[in-house]
């Protein structure tokens, strides 16, 4: 049983890093509801599927993937981690950085910490500097 939340983000991070599906889905819940949504892709829902989605990005190699920030909001049964992703790939040009913003759900279940939603989408360099609001406002 993973101890905390954090041990399953590293591990699913780790898991990205080495293209280690087994480690990767260990992290997720085997809930039929459990969803991802990889960038600019479409929702993908269940643990099939989600295993599925990483099986194909592996068959390219792992994801050289760091957290750069995180931002947390937790009670006692749910956390809900908002986090760039750093992703340094090689390409025919020369090194290559692309950002990743990306929203990570964990449940406490039974077994432990578990992700339940992994969203991200494009970012760019400037998400690296926060735009923190002193009044809270409406967006929407």
């Amino acid at each position: 049983m993973m101890a905390s939340v954090d041990d399953v983000e590293a591990q699913f991070y780790e898991a990205l890093q080495r293209g280690d599906i087994e480690r990767l889905m260990a992290a997720w819940s085997d809930d039929d509801e459990v969803a991802c949504v990889h960038p600019g892709g479409p929702r993908i829902v269940g643990h099939s599927a989600v295993r599925a989605s990483f099986d194909a990005i592996f068959a390219n190699g792992p994801i050289p993937v760091r957290l750069q920030q995180v931002r947390r909001v937790a009670n006692a049964g749910c956390s809900v981690h908002h986090v760039l992703e750093r992703v340094d790939i090689s390409t025919a040009e020369g090194p290559q950085t692309a950002w990743v913003l990306a929203t990570n759900v964990y449940f406490k279940t039974t077994l432990g910490w578990r992700l339940v939603l992994h969203h991200a989408s494009p970012g760019s360099q400037r998400e690296a500097q926060e735009i923190v609001a002193d009044a809270p406002s409406t967006l929407h």
